[in-house]
């Protein structure tokens, strides 16, 4: 079967992982959109639920924009046909 990757530069992760981070994102998201929590995208690595594959950011300084990067990938569905410039494209 085909496994969709998006890409956040040397960075690949299965598409259907980069989902399940998404709507962790939004679970954790706060009321007011503008305001933006510096560390929360390590918070998003204290979360049992967080696929494996996102581990490995979590140990890096960028982690919080990496994760915004590819939850902004995971709400374009033009990845899904591997249109959009973040996904990695079909393999």
């Amino acid at each position: 079967s085909l496994v969709l990757f998006t890409q956040d530069g040397d960075l690949k992760f299965p598409l259907e992982s980069v989902k399940k981070l998404k709507e962790l994102m939004d679970a954790n998201k706060p009321i007011n959109p503008r305001l933006v929590v510096p560390g929360a995208g390590h918070a998003l690595c204290q979360e049992k639920s967080l696929p494996v594959e996102f581990q490995p950011v979590c140990k890096r300084e960028d982690a919080p924009k990496i994760f915004q990067r590819l939850s902004l990938a995971a709400e374009d569905d033009l990845c899904e046909i591997c249109a959009n410039a973040a996904c990695a494209g079909c393999f």
